[in-house]
């Protein structure tokens, strides 16, 4: 009897990453104006294991004297924790730094706004959690389609990151006796996540501020506030700066670097409703797009399961409620349809417990596109809840009975505080109503195992590049990764791309890349401002519109006639913007509507890019649900045989065509298998 032969993306002892590249063949595109492009690698030293990679590269990068790194500029766009960080630990290490932020502080950073918490597998709980699990745990949560080695770094330098937060004061809860509270997240069976109640996100984010601010006083690190990045300034192929926009004053400035990091965060407002804040935005990173730097998986989008539900057509934006809830919370819908009943009057053998019924292994705790599709499939089979019965509900009644409210008082009390004030329920008294929202986006700027993009020079870190997660992100890995990237990779990357350029000036700011970036700027502005179309309308009506399509159409499920038809739509949604879009006011002052509708011609570009990939990608994996493709129990079923790679995205010479680039994926100590959570 013969032995089966190994998937040829899991990798075996005579395992050769670059003769597997050189045998890897990207399949065909079905989508009218997509080519397929070359095939890239990792750059991640693959002489030794993924599992070492990262430690290998520690010890053969190359260095900077202490003496030399004043003569280093070093762009930073973003204060956020990956941002805020690497801006720190840079700037401490000696270099010179200059760090950019659209908001007045940089603690108004985005990253503020996570609640639930941190990974790390250094938890002393008696529950077989190790490093191998953590890196295991998040591979498959992503639904391998993303790097292994990745990973690997993630989960080696988690527990450094809760030592550097603790000691630089993040205020993580305790158990009685002192030690660090964890406590369990979707996608894992152990305890893996520190908090700081519901507000770990503010914290870690506080912490990293004013570790930034220090280095701030210290004159090591230059911040420039109310900058908007406008363009990026690449020269014979190698990025040198950046071209920005003073919110208030309107003021145009081009500033110069031996490198630039881009750390600004997600893209999940294109969907308009969602829970980012509302100036998050996309525009640095279609900037970079449009020069050249390779965009990944852009329609890998998380909808998170536990967010509150659109209780009017006249809201601007979601809210998120943190996963952390899951832990002690139960959700059902009545068994009935159309069941409008108070909750608390419902018998329990009239309610389904759907996520506990379908996945008894993990429960309420699946990962997050898991849930989601349950919440909304729920929803959609009639058994919804609510006043406009698109919500399910999420109930803590069980473990006030079991536990007691002062304890769901002491792990939950800022949460239930805020959706008391958004929804007006008692949590404590009644069910919570949750529904599935954008939230969080896998996808952004392809960076390779250095976190370089594809234009030399410019770094990606954070929610604006695609690594770690893949096709889904494990709840409270988020705050890890960007933590990761910022505190202990960059701080080594960087440097090592810096080292040859020793005795090269900083580029000149008035140099011919750095003017045509100017006037690209000047020219979109003037665009922009001038359209006096027929039909005038406020940007925000279109970026409505190309939610609601985007939502229908690139959403939780996707379909071949949903995606097609997507595209179809946001081309007239654009091609009406460009004719009619008015702006008031001019470009030498604050003005907030010109700001919006650069924000929202660029969504409309990355929303087609979206669809485009979406309907490219033939398989379902993660939140990537088509169903064109799932199994016989109905889950996503990924094509392991053609599409076991990474989408990497070039514009095409002529408008609406596309160039897909492929980056194949191997798997070393965590082999391909289909994802059970049952």
């Amino acid at each position: 009897m013969g032995t089966s032969k190994p998937h040829p993306h899991n990798q075996t002892a005579d395992f050769n990453y670059d003769e597997a590249l050189a045998a890897f063949s990207a399949p065909q595109s079905s989508v009218d104006g997509v080519a397929v492009g070359k095939v890239i690698g990792d750059n991640a030293p693959h002489e030794v294991g993924q599992q070492e990679q990262w430690q290998y590269d520690k010890e053969h990068f190359k260095l900077v004297s202490p003496l030399n790194r004043a003569k280093f500029r070093i762009l930073i766009v973003g204060t956020g924790l990956a941002g805020g960080a690497a801006a720190a630990a840079l700037g401490e290490l000696g270099y010179d730094v200059k760090v950019f932020t659209y908001h007045d502080s940089p603690r108004r950073a985005h990253s503020i706004a996570a609640q639930g918490g941190v990974n790390s597998s250094r938890s002393k709980k008696l529950d077989n959690d190790s490093t191998y699990n953590h890196t295991k745990d998040t591979v498959k949560g992503g639904d391998y389609r993303c790097r292994e080695n990745d990973c690997w770094r993630l989960a080696m330098e988690s527990g450094k990151v809760i030592d550097h937060m603790n000691a630089i004061g993040a205020p993580f809860s305790r158990e009685y006796g002192g030690t660090l509270a964890t406590r369990s997240f979707g996608g894992v069976q152990v305890s893996r996540t520190f908090y700081t109640r519901g507000q770990t996100g503010q914290q870690l984010q506080l912490a990293t501020t004013s570790a930034l601010y220090r280095q701030i006083g210290a004159g090591n690190v230059e911040i420039f506030t109310h900058s908007d990045v406008q363009d990026i300034i690449v020269e014979d192929g190698v990025c040198k700066g950046i071209v920005t926009r003073n919110i208030i004053t309107g003021e145009l400035s081009t500033h110069t670097g031996h490198a630039t990091v881009l750390a600004t965060g997600g893209y999940g407002n294109v969907y308009h409703m969602s829970t980012l804040a509302k100036n998050s935005n996309a525009s640095a990173i279609m900037r970079a797009y449009e020069q050249g730097a390779y965009m990944a998986s852009p329609s890998f989008v998380q909808f998170h399961p536990t967010g509150l539900p659109v209780n009017s057509d006249w809201q601007s934006k979601t809210i998120l409620m943190s996963e952390s809830l899951r832990n002690d919370g139960r959700i059902w819908t009545p068994k009935k349809k159309d069941d409008q009943r108070d909750p608390m009057t419902i018998p329990e053998d009239e309610r389904d417990y759907f996520l506990e019924r379908r996945y008894p292994a993990f429960g309420n705790l699946v990962p997050r596109d898991i849930a989601s599709r349950a919440n909304a499939q729920q929803i959609n089979a009639g058994y919804g809840v609510g006043p406009k019965k698109n919500s399910v509900y999420l109930d803590l009644t069980h473990a006030i009975k079991n536990l007691g409210e002062d304890v769901i008082r002491e792990r939950y009390s800022n949460l239930i505080q805020m959706y008391e004030e958004a929804i007006g329920d008692d949590a404590y008294k009644t069910p919570m109503r949750i529904a599935p929202t954008c939230h969080y986006t896998m996808g952004g700027l392809w960076t390779d195992f250095h976190e370089m993009t594809s234009i030399p020079g410019l770094f990606c870190s954070g929610e604006s590049s695609w690594m770690y997660h893949g096709a889904n992100r494990l709840g409270a890995n988020s705050l890890l990764s960007s933590s990761v990237e910022g505190w202990f990779t960059l701080p080594f990357t960087v440097p090592n791309y810096l080292a040859p350029l020793l005795g090269q000036e900083a580029p000149d700011a008035e140099s011919q890349a750095a003017k045509d970036a100017l006037k690209r700027t000047e020219d979109r502005i003037e665009k922009i401002l001038n359209i006096r179309g027929p039909n005038p309308h406020g940007a925000e009506y279109y970026h409505r519109q190309l939610g609601e399509i985007l939502y229908r159409c690139c959403g939780v499920a996707r379909t071949v006639e949903d995606m097609q038809q997507g595209i179809d739509e946001i081309r007239k949604v654009r091609a009406d913007f460009w004719e009619n879009v008015f702006v008031p006011g001019g470009k030498d002052e604050m003005n907030q509507q010109l700001e919006n509708a650069i924000r929202v011609a660029d969504y409309l570009d990355l929303g087609e890019l979206m669809c485009v990939d979406a309907l490219d990608r033939d398989e379902s994996c993660g939140a990537h649900y088509r169903e064109d493709h799932l199994d016989e129990d109905g889950e996503a079923e990924r094509n392991d045989d053609e599409w076991c790679f990474v989408s990497a995205w070039e514009p095409g010479d002529k408008p609406e065509t596309f160039i897909r680039h492929s980056e194949p994926l191997y798997f070393d100590r965590i082999p391909l298998m289909t994802r059970n959570y049952k």
